[in-house]
């Protein structure tokens, strides 16, 4: 998943990813370009002695503990105003090289994204651009050995303007503090809106999925009659389900702090609650098959995989839209996936005890067996709740690119593995899509917005 920067990308006027070599070339004497916060120059690679370790591990790492941002190699600078193209090697050794580097100097390792832009009329060189968002994991430490005399073991750098200042005893203690606090409270705000969801839900005894997205930074929506109004047409408008055109959602209300948005007052409904601070979760009925005892009585649930993958694709880019659009939250989220047998099956239910309410029903994922139609278990386990988590970013979501089909493949593969499956293969970790493996009832809204997006030729 390509690193999302956006004044970086407003530069540009296009994602870092889709950046061509004359649009880097066109930078020379731009002072809207000028080294800043989120921006820096280097004409060459950074030396492969100690210096030059640590000089690349403090820039990286300072980038990743402020607010993010993007260094490019091989261009020049004057005043911090890029002065002249100096192409630098992009072959895999340097890559490389740069991998160790940081893995090896930084504490904790800072996450990054290489990005090399070849020139068109010398290929092997060109500019290499590596990406840094901010980093939820920080304060990050170089742990390279200092090139001056330094009391610190561990050193932490943050960005300061167009230049690197390093933070102080109190700086670091605060940044710690905020990391874990920070962490928790949005674990926290995760499990707070799922459950509000689920209580809404409680009567509900068929298997739903409720997904769920918390940005890491909060953004604001205001709602206001004007602005609900406009929410209310969107949101009327929104095709939720991808590859089928029509639109999903009949009913939008406001809650506490949050708009309420359903398909119909029905069982089998999708619904959604989205929150001012940009997090938002949905739950979606998962259609599969009833198995009935000779009394006609449900006994067993079952669900395709592609039947639990379809609704995952549609429900992220929809609540990451949201984060985006209405809230004006963007980069890192976290982002949930529950799958429960039955509403009173979802662990927030466990203190509620209705003595009228009737079994959970057991429920599997099973692939369907193309001689027989029938089911064909890998375990004969039944799960009444399964769930998993990864961090995403929510331009990638909304964009409904390569980085939406990553982040699905990440969390269904995680939650499925309870049902028996080692991966869906539905969705590779790389972004490749299978829609032929999706349920007979998905495929083929699937491959229509997979190739509509151009998302069917490998990554």
């Amino acid at each position: 998943m390509v690193t999302r920067l956006g004044r970086i990308e407003g530069l540009f006027g296009q994602r870092l990813d889709e950046l061509d070599y004359r649009a880097i070339a066109e930078l020379v004497g731009s002072s809207d370009a000028a080294e800043g916060e989120d921006l820096d120059y280097k004409q060459a690679h950074y030396h492969p002695d100690d210096r030059g370790r640590e000089e690349l591990a403090k820039d990286i790492a300072a980038f990743a503990n402020h607010l993010g941002g993007l260094l490019i190699i091989g261009m020049a600078e004057n005043n911090g105003v890029p002065s002249k193209v100096l192409d630098v090697d992009l072959d895999d050794a340097r890559l490389r090289h740069i991998r160790q580097v940081i893995v090896s100097n930084t504490a904790p390792p800072v996450p990054y994204e290489p990005i090399a832009v070849h020139n068109p009329s010398a290929p092997g060189t060109g500019f290499l651009l590596l990406a840094v968002p901010r980093s939820p994991a920080g304060p990050h430490a170089v742990t390279a050995p200092a090139s001056r005399p330094s009391k610190d073991t561990l050193r932490y750098p943050r960005r300061g303007g167009s230049r690197t200042e390093w933070l102080t005893e109190t700086d670091v203690a605060t940044a710690y503090r905020a990391r874990f606090t920070t962490a928790a409270e949005r674990e926290q705000r995760l499990a707070d809106i799922e459950e509000d969801l689920v209580h809404a839900l409680a009567a509900r005894t068929t298997p739903h999925l409720i997904v769920t997205v918390v940005p890491e930074q909060p953004g604001d929506m205001v709602i206001d009659s004007a602005r609900f109004a406009r929410y209310q047409q969107e949101l009327l408008g929104t095709q939720l389900h991808l590859g089928q055109q029509v639109s999903n959602f009949g009913r939008v209300s406001v809650g506490p702090r949050r708009l309420i948005v359903s398909e119909g007052a029905g069982r089998y409904s999708a619904r959604a609650e989205l929150h001012r601070d940009g997090s938002a979760t949905i739950a979606l009925p998962l259609s599969g098959r009833i198995h009935v005892d000779d009394y006609e009585e449900a006994r067993l649930h079952t669900a395709e995989p592609g039947d639990v993958v379809y609704p995952l694709l549609c429900a992220l880019p929809f609540l990451a839209a949201h984060a985006r659009d209405r809230a004006a939250a963007s980069g890192l989220a976290q982002a949930s996936v529950t799958l429960v047998a039955d509403m009173a099956a979802h662990p927030s239910q466990d203190r509620v005890v209705e003595f009228d309410r009737p079994d959970i029903v057991p429920f599997r994922v099973d692939r369907i067996d193309p001689a027989t139609g029938r089911p064909r278990p890998l375990t004969p386990e039944s799960y009444p709740h399964a769930t998993a988590a990864a961090g995403v970013l929510l331009d990638n979501l909304a964009d409904q690119g390569r980085g939406l089909l990553q982040a699905t493949a990440a969390l269904a593969d995680e939650l499925l593995q309870a049902y028996g499956y080692p991966e869906t293969s539905l969705i590779t970790h790389a972004g490749e899509l299978n829609p032929a493996g999706f349920s007979e009832r998905t495929c083929g809204a699937v491959a229509q917005w997979a190739e509509q997006r151009g998302l069917l030729d490998p990554p």
